[in-house]
């Protein structure tokens, strides 16, 4: 489950779609040490503490509020789907896991194809959670990362919220156990 290229770990290093940091870079072998390369600027890391969670299903987004109701943080995500939605209301942040194990149980989770069986599935970037897991209080509910940052708000989730690993790495350090979650029709 860990990263297939090093142009994939750049391109999560330095928070980008690997085709957006190919087109900065297009005549760029990335397997070759030592290659001086364009990526973005990043930014400054948010270090207020969070106390509410907005996920807001229509706009994709999830909104991270301090303690005084300041908007420290947004997020585009993807939230649930017609076929396996997103909780309604609101819920609690249970834990936090870094680079997680996932694993599937189909007696609890959705049915995937024809597997009937218990899977786990080891940690890394490239696993169905990506490299973070917040566990909601609704069971097999969280906010987690994926293997697929520029899927972000174009394709379903099994009905959890679905941010990019680095997006999910920074919300993981700024929420506690209690954290309220909402989520807005």
């Amino acid at each position: 489950m860990s990263f297939t290229s090093p142009r994939e770990m750049l391109a999560e290093r330095f928070h980008m779609a690997e085709s957006y940091l190919s087109a900065l870079n297009p005549e760029v072998n990335f397997w070759v040490p030592g290659t001086v390369i364009r990526v973005v600027a990043v930014g400054q890391n948010v270090e207020t503490p969070v106390a509410l969670i907005q996920a807001d299903k229509a706009a994709e987004q999830v909104r991270a509020y301090d303690g005084a109701g300041r908007l420290v943080a947004a997020y585009p995500a993807t939230i649930g789907s017609s076929d396996t939605p997103s909780p309604s209301g609101s819920v609690q942040v249970e834990r936090v896991a870094i680079d997680p194990n996932y694993t599937y149980n189909p007696k609890v989770n959705f049915v995937q194809g024809d597997n009937h069986s218990v899977l786990t599935i080891p940690p890394g970037p490239n696993g169905p959670v990506g490299s973070i897991w917040i566990a909601l209080s609704k069971p097999t509910y969280g906010i987690h990362g994926t293997p697929e940052p520029d899927r972000i708000g174009k394709n379903n989730s099994h009905g959890c919220v679905r941010l990019t690993n680095w997006d999910a790495a920074e919300l993981a350090r700024l929420v506690a156990k209690g954290v309220a979650v909402e989520f807005i029709e």
